[in-house]
């Protein structure tokens, strides 16, 4: 049995109106399904990320994120360096 990656499916009949199975599934993406297999992915426009909005991690980003998690981390390091 394949694991689907969606919790909405649509038949390949349904897809005759896609628009339809668009708005039923709320801008998130549908396995479609032919005799119960799984024949492939309808993802909405919106459901994908524009390229220019992707952020990229900077060294100086990722550092002060490492110090401001420092006191959280702290005792479990010093714990686990007893082991």
């Amino acid at each position: 049995m394949t694991r689907l990656l969606t919790q909405h499916i649509a038949t390949m009949t349904e897809l005759r109106e896609p628009h339809k199975v668009l708005e039923r599934a709320g801008g998130q993406p549908v396995a479609i399904l032919k005799n119960s297999a799984l024949v492939g992915y309808l993802v909405p426009a919106e459901a994908v990320q524009p390229p220019e909005a992707r952020r990229y991690a900077t060294r100086d980003g990722v550092m002060a994120h490492l110090e401001a998690s420092r006191v959280r981390v702290q005792p479990v390091l010093g714990y686990l360096k007893d082991k």
